[in-house]
Formats: C-alpha cells, sequence, structure tokens
C-alpha cells in the first residue's frame, strides 16, 4: 500500500506521521511505501521574487520543507520504516491531490489542522480542500 503522508512539521501533521507509521506496521508488507509530502504556496513571495530572485525564493521554500519534514523523517525512521520525500510548492491542497494522482497513491493521511488552520473551526482548510477533491480514500487525524 502507498500512503501519501501530508506534513508542515505542526503537531497535527506529526500525529498523522505516527498514525501512517502505525499502519504501516500493521500492515507488514514489503510494498508498503511511505511518501512524506511538504507543500509551500509561494503566491505570497512571486513579488519577493523580483528583489531577491526566482532561485534564492526557491531554496528558501525547500529548506524550509526540509525543516518542516525533520521531525517526521526523525520518526520514521526510529521506527525504521522506508519512507520517500515530495517538496512541492504551489496550492496545497491541489498540490497533495496532484501529487496522490501522480504517484497512485492508495491513501492520503493528513492532519486535520495545520500551523495556518487557526481561522478554520473544525477542520483545517487544506483537510477540507483535500477530502473534496482527492479520488482516494483519506484519513484526516486529530
Amino acid at each position: 500500500m502507498k500512503i501519501l503522508v501530508a506534513t508542515d512539521g505542526s503537531k497535527n501533521a506529526l500525529r498523522a506521521v505516527k498514525y501512517a507509521a502505525r499502519l504501516a506496521h500493521l500492515l507488514r508488507s514489503a510494498s508498503n511505501k511511505i511518501t512524506l509530502i511538504s507543500v509551500h504556496d509561494d503566491a505570497g513571495l512571486r513579488h519577493a521574487k523580483a528583489f531577491v530572485g526566482k532561485a534564492e525564493v526557491a531554496d528558501y521554500l525547500r529548506e524550509l520543507s526540509e525543516k518542516e519534514l525533520k521531525p517526521a523523517r526523525k520518526l520514521l525512521q526510529a521506527d525504521g520504516i522506508g519512507y520517500d520525500m515530495e517538496i512541492r510548492t504551489g496550492h496545497v491542497s491541489q498540490e497533495i491531490v496532484d501529487c496522490a494522482n501522480e504517484g497512485k497513491f492508495d491513501m492520503i493521511v493528513l492532519g486535520s489542522k495545520g500551523r495556518s488552520a487557526m481561522a478554520d473551526l473544525l477542520l483545517g482548510s487544506v483537510a477540507q480542500r483535500v477530502l473534496a477533491t482527492a479520488k482516494q480514500p483519506v484519513v484526516v487525524v486529530k
């Protein structure tokens, strides 16, 4: 089973990684695969590209993603679970769904709220959009 786990470094995202790790252990198959995905919306930084350069903005977002992926990577390594990583920029929920479709993932796992979801009452806006648009089963972890 191929599992795509969206993470932004938040506590809820790390709970989603832990859930996916438990699921992978329960399934105990050599074909189990976890891919961590980190996506940053670069729309707010488009003006910055004119001043500091496109490559610098891309480097900044990549470094930010790598930093946010670090706790998830440590958790999976400690559990002895192999994983891949995907770092993308663009509309967050759309990139998650696109990655799931392109990679033919069986399931998407993500936290109910990320860092930017403070204004959402019940469920983070990214989680809502992924639930609404994904073709795969989506597990939202609280």
